[in-house]
């Protein structure tokens, strides 16, 4: 499955930042996967990482929030397709920095 310039929203965000108002924008280059995202509470992300089968990515995420944070993470997800045949985005993710918490995300694809 392959992310290339596609974007998506978060459905479901546990602990996270992410919220609906962020658009995550994905560009897939055989197994290297970089993207930016933005909205909501993050001002401008970056993301790196890696495809390491059909249906699971590796990503190290970093951001400065709007309140001028400076925050960064790690997850390991599944990438699925729903029923209308948009890709969903499953991960547990956790922060690198600050309390080291960590959560879970779920994101479907955004249909321009």
């Amino acid at each position: 499955m392959n992310l290339h310039n596609k974007k998506f929203s978060t459905t479901e965000n546990k602990n996270g930042l992410s919220s609906t108002e962020t658009i995550f924008h994905y560009f897939h280059e055989g197994k290297t996967i970089t993207g930016t995202y933005k909205g909501g509470e993050i001002k401008e992300g970056f993301v790196v990482g890696k495809q390491i089968s059909e249906d699971r990515i590796e990503l190290l995420f970093q951001c400065i929030t709007i309140h001028g944070d400076l925050k960064a993470g790690v997850s390991t997800g599944s990438i699925s397709t729903a029923a209308d045949g948009r890709l969903l985005l499953n991960f547990d993710w956790q922060w690198l920095n600050g309390d080291l918490s960590g959560g879970t995300s779920s994101y479907i694809e955004c249909i321009d």
